[in-house]
């Protein structure tokens, strides 16, 4: 994992680019994030369950790049991240609206985790 961010951040060092890794990471998860908001009644679990995955793959990428200069913000990414997977996971394939209300507040967990992340962020991310 270390080799993995620290190559992460010599590829964006060699692009002349002065933002730290993590700032395309965190694109990159804020992007997939507001893809939950493309799904609805017709996307299914299984559309659910894929930009879940998504999310997750991305999360733990801005994790890995940022857990040192950011540890408690990428911790509630990660524990969000955790809570939205296995709220989804716990779904049947026809689930009511009462079974989907705690993907719902998972979700909103998760936007909330990023959105913290966004804003300390900002001044280091364009």
């Amino acid at each position: 994992m270390c080799l993995a961010a620290a190559g992460l951040v010599a590829v964006a060092g060699c692009g002349g680019s002065s933002e730290p890794a993590y700032c395309s990471d965190r694109s990159n998860l804020e992007n997939s994030v507001k893809g939950l908001t493309n799904l609805n009644e017709t996307s299914g679990i299984s559309d659910l369950k894929t930009q879940v995955k998504t999310i997750q793959s991305d999360a733990t990428k801005l994790v890995d790049s940022a857990k040192s200069d950011f540890p408690s913000q990428t911790s509630a990414i990660k524990s969000s991240v955790a809570a939205l997977q296995s709220a989804v996971k716990a779904l049947p394939s026809n689930p009511s609206a009462t079974q989907l209300a705690p993907v719902a507040t998972a979700g909103a967990s998760v936007v909330s985790s990023v959105k913290s992340f966004t804003d300390v962020t900002s001044s280091k991310c364009s």
